[in-house]
């Protein structure tokens, strides 16, 4: 499904690939523009990841979000309010985030997802940002 001002996983905030897309979600929520599938996720499994990598409640996230600003202003609020990842520990996060579900303890997950969307034939899907794109259409 594809829904507008919610950018794929790999776009990056600062040099921190899904935050921005972590955003999106949180603003698209608070205007009630979140389709119903994604609410039951929301705060958890990429999100909860970025949140715990940045050392910052989601729930604070989310009023901050609230008060306004740019991708950019948030990420520097998080980086003031949890922790400032250096530069080794951002290419870390990417690097996991990117492969996550390629050879990995999600692989099974994945190909279920994969299976359930209809898409089980597409070997050319390996990660989950990959999966993500293709069921919101970007690929």
């Amino acid at each position: 499904m594809h829904l507008e001002n919610l950018r794929s996983p790999y776009a990056k905030v600062g040099a921190i690939c899904y935050f921005g897309r972590m955003l999106d979600k949180i603003r698209l929520n608070l205007d009630g523009k979140l389709p119903p599938d994604y609410i039951p996720n929301l705060g958890g499994g990429f999100d909860s990841r970025c949140v715990e990598f940045l050392d910052v409640p989601y729930d604070v996230l989310i009023n901050r979000v609230a008060e306004g600003g740019s991708d950019e202003e948030i990420l520097d609020w998080c980086f003031h309010s949890g922790q400032k990842p250096s530069l080794g520990q951002i290419e870390v996060w990417n690097e996991f985030m990117r492969k996550r579900g390629w050879n990995d303890d999600g692989s099974t997950k994945l190909q279920a997802r994969l299976a359930e969307s209809g898409f089980a034939s597409r070997t050319d899907i390996e990660t989950f940002f990959d999966y993500i794109d293709l069921d919101e259409g970007r690929r």
